[in-house]
C-alpha cells in the first residue's frame, strides 16, 4: 500500500485489496439471495453453476458460501487450473482432496471415489469441489465431470460441484456432449454488475473497514467511478485506489469527478 495515501486519509489498511475476511465481504441484497441459493444447493448435496463477466464478484459469492457451510459437515476444496486433460485434472482433484496424485487415470479415479465414500461413511463429511474458470476447460475434460459425481448408479450424492465461469459456459453446457452434466446441475446463479447505489455502498463499506470516518468520494465522483467501472467491483477497486492516490498527491480530502477521470487515464482500461 502507498504509505503517503495511507497516512493522508488516515487509513489502517488497504481499502481495496484482495485480502479481506469472508465475514467482511460486502453483499448487496441480490447477491445475498444468490449466496443463500448456493448454500442451500451445497446443503442439499447438489451442483451449482456460477456465471458472470470478469471482475463481477463470482469468487466472492463462492467464498461467502463456503464461510456459511458447517465446517464439521462440509469440506470445500477448489481447483483453479482446469485447462488440462482428464488425467491431469483427476490428479488436481486428488491434490485438492489431500490424496497422492499417482498412478494411472483409472487408479486415481478409483482412489478419489474410495476416499469420498470413506469420508462420508466414517465422518459424514460431504466434499464440495469448486472449479474456477470452467469456460476454459477442454471439452474432453468437461465431458468427464458427471462421471466424477456418479456414485451407486447415480443414486448417492456424495460430491457437489460448484462450476464457476464466464457466461458462455452455459452455451457450452447445452451442447449434446455436455448435457449429461447440465441436467445434473440444480442451481444457476448469474452475477451481474452493481447498480450505482450498490457501488456507493460497496466503496463505503471497504473504506469503513480500514478506518475511514468520512465520505471520501463526493456524489459526482462516485457517479463517475461507477460509470467508468461499469459496475464491475474489480475495476471499482483499481480505479478508486488510483483516484485516492492522485487526491493524496494533490492534498485533496475529497475525490471529485475530475479526479476519477484523471485516475481512469492511468489504468490499462482507459
Amino acid at each position: 500500500m502507498n504509505d503517503t495515501t495511507h497516512i493522508f486519509f488516515g487509513l489502517k489498511g488497504d481499502p481495496f485489496g484482495k485480502q479481506i475476511c469472508a465475514d467482511d465481504l460486502w453483499v448487496e441484497p441480490s447477491r445475498a439471495d444468490a449466496i443463500t441459493r448456493l448454500v442451500d444447493t451445497a446443503l442439499g448435496r447438489s451442483h451449482a453453476l456460477v456465471l458472470g463477466d470478469p471482475g463481477t464478484g463470482k469468487n466472492c459469492l463462492v467464498r461467502a458460501m463456503s464461510a456459511r457451510l458447517p465446517a464439521t459437515d462440509y469440506r470445500v476444496a477448489s481447483i483453479a487450473h482446469v485447462t488440462v486433460g482428464p488425467r491431469d485434472f483427476l490428479r488436481q482433484v486428488s491434490l485438492a482432496l489431500g490424496l497422492p496424485p499417482h498412478g494411472t487415470a483409472a487408479a486415481v479415479f478409483e482412489a478419489i471415489q474410495r476416499s469420498i465414500r470413506t469420508t462420508w461413511a466414517e465422518h459424514r463429511i460431504h466434499p464440495v469441489l469448486v472449479l474456477d474458470e470452467v469456460h476454459l476447460m477442454p471439452d474432453r475434460t468437461l465431458s468427464h465431470l458427471h462421471v466424477l459425481t456418479n456414485f451407486d448408479l447415480d443414486s448417492n450424492p456424495l460430491l457437489s460441484l460448484i462450476l464457476v465461469g464466464l457466461p458462455e459456459l452455459q452455451d457450452r453446457l447445452k451442447l449434446g456432449v455436455h448435457r449429461s452434466l447440465l441436467t445434473r446441475i440444480r442451481t444457476s446463479v448469474q452475477v451481474s454488475p452493481t447498480t450505482l447505489a450498490d457501488t456507493a455502498a460497496y466503496v463505503s463499506r471497504r473504506l469503513e473497514l480500514v478506518g475511514s470516518r468520512s465520505d471520501i468520494f463526493v456524489s459526482d465522483g462516485m457517479t463517475m467511478l461507477h460509470e467508468l467501472a461499469a459496475g464491475v467491483p474489480r475495476v471499482v477497486d483499481t480505479l478508486a485506489w488510483r483516484a485516492m492516490q492522485i487526491a493524496a498527491q494533490r492534498e485533496e480530502r475529497v475525490i471529485s469527478r475530475a479526479t476519477v477521470r484523471r485516475a481512469w487515464q492511468d489504468t490499462p482500461l482507459a
